[in-house]
């Protein structure tokens, strides 16, 4: 039994097909234990954390970081016997372990016959994780496709030789005023120096390779357009990975995990489901009151108390009075699905992009449980750490656009859920209260909902509740 041993890619979600290779926690020559980490991957929904499958010393790493890999693809090659007998035919460990030859696209192991090799000839995958069944068709690749073995054994034609050059047609990288005299006539080079470009750097467009009035303008926009270019760094990590066109103008990013899934989902969401958002504005004073009563209660001292975590409760209020909006549409039955339990999202942005984590049966949470459960899923998403079970399974959500000093928002519903509440900013204004103006805290609140299971009226009834218990939350108690 060859001691080389492959570990694909495992499906770490819901029907996950590609993930990113974030970091290796290894490098070739390291020794792993079972259940070491072995790298940090991205998927559609998170950042997760492989281990290693094996014990073993790392052999190599059929992927570099930033590479996309689809689901069942290997990527690292542990030697589980390092002290043992090379693996016949020079030691390859690519053919003890699989037959295969050299690496074809992300991470795929070509065979003798040049097809992929399976994707469940992998002896062991991680606990709780499966592979995916390989498909007959294979990703086109990103770059340039390789020479194929008949075009490499095909002998290269000899290159042409360099055609002399014209006597009348001067050397682009003549120095001005050298030797060589860049063709141009009086008035372009008066043009050329006041707008400070240098002629021997422009190429000649005019016959016999004069310089135009037209090559010195282009070569200065080009010129001009050079300092807008922002390049990938610690001030801008939003275009790592991009490339920057020849003119700097542009930066071109691929879409990748997180940021292209949210992309899918919300076109799929926006163009599936019907929305209908109400709006409503709030006095939130007594709520404003109920926090800061919160922040100096002893039982509340070890969590982080906001308004948000009062939208919450009352959000939760509102639902289990009108359980109709706890569903979902079946495409494939045409179907309503209505849902026992709420699994409440809160919106989270993050650098990798939005991510919509749940809290599991919140109806169920007191609120000092709800805010401890508010704050680990804020540390998780922060760090990168949220997981997709995390992420699977919402019902409701919420997404506090107030945290950007927004008013409110008409938010596009998560996948599968039927309301999505936007909370907005809370402002002091003036307003009117037991008939005299006073300065109060306000806020806007804004309810979307998909229309083909939830009424406007339905919706109205829901968003109306939720305001009732942040003008008073002593109404929460009454129906308790």
């Amino acid at each position: 039994m060859p001691s080389y041993q492959q570990f694909r890619l495992p499906d770490v979600g819901e029907g996950l097909t590609e993930a990113d290779i974030v970091t290796w926690s290894v490098a070739v020559g390291d020794t792993v234990a079972v259940n070491q980490q072995l790298c940090e991957i991205e998927t559609a929904k998170s950042v997760v954390e492989l281990p290693s499958p094996y014990a073993g010393q790392v052999h190599e790493l059929l992927v570099p970081e930033g590479a996309t890999v689809e689901v069942g693809a290997p990527i690292v090659v542990i030697d589980v016997d390092p002290g043992g007998p090379e693996a016949p035919g020079g030691g390859s460990a690519q053919a003890a372990a699989d037959g295969a030859g050299a690496s074809v696209g992300n991470g795929e192991r070509a065979r003798d016959d040049g097809a992929a090799a399976p994707a469940d000839s992998s002896g062991s995958v991680l606990v709780g994780y499966g592979t995916r069944p390989a498909t007959t068709g294979r990703r086109p690749r990103r770059g340039p496709a390789a020479p194929t073995a008949a075009a490499s054994t095909t002998a290269a034609p000899a290159p042409a030789a360099p055609a002399a050059p014209s006597p009348s047609a001067p050397s682009p990288a003549a120095a001005q005023g050298g030797g060589v005299r860049v063709l141009a006539k009086p008035p372009v080079r008066k043009l050329a120096k006041d707008l400070g470009v240098d002629l021997t750097t422009v190429g000649g467009s005019g016959p016999g390779g004069i310089i135009t009035r037209e090559d010195v303008l282009a070569q200065q926009q080009k010129t001009e357009a050079q300092p807008l270019a922002t390049y990938a760094g610690d001030e801008e990590p939003w275009l790592e990975g991009g490339t920057v066109s020849e003119d700097g103008r542009q930066t071109r990013v691929p879409a990748r995990s997180v940021r292209k899934r949210t992309a899918e989902a919300m076109v799929a969401s926006a163009f599936t489901a019907p929305h209908v958002t109400v709006f409503h504005t709030v006095d939130v004073t007594k709520t404003m009151k109920l926090v800061e009563r919160l922040k100096a209660d002893k039982e509340f001292a070890d969590v982080h108390v906001t308004p948000l975590l009062i939208v919450m409760k009352a959000f939760i209020h509102a639902v289990r009075r009108h359980p109709e909006v706890n569903a979902s549409w079946d495409n494939a039955t045409n179907e309503i699905v209505y849902k026992h339990y709420m699994n409440l999202g809160i919106a989270a942005a993050t650098p990798r992009g939005l991510v919509v984590p749940n809290i599991k049966n919140a109806n169920r949470m007191k609120l000092h449980e709800l805010a401890v459960a508010l704050g680990d899923l804020t540390a998780r998403a922060r760090a990168g750490k949220t997981t997709p079970q995390d992420m699977s399974d919402g019902t409701i959500s919420i997404t506090n656009v107030g945290v950007f000093g927004i008013d409110t928002g008409t938010p596009i519903l998560n996948p599968g859920e039927s309301v999505i509440l936007a909370f907005g900013a809370i402002r002091r204004l003036p307003w009117v209260h037991k008939g005299q103006v006073k300065p109060r805290w306000v806020t806007q609140l804004a309810l979307s909902m998909d229309h083909r299971l939830v009424d406007g009226g339905l919706g109205a009834k829901v968003l109306a509740d939720v305001a009732k218990v942040l003008e008073d939350p002593a109404q929460a108690l009454v129906w308790s």
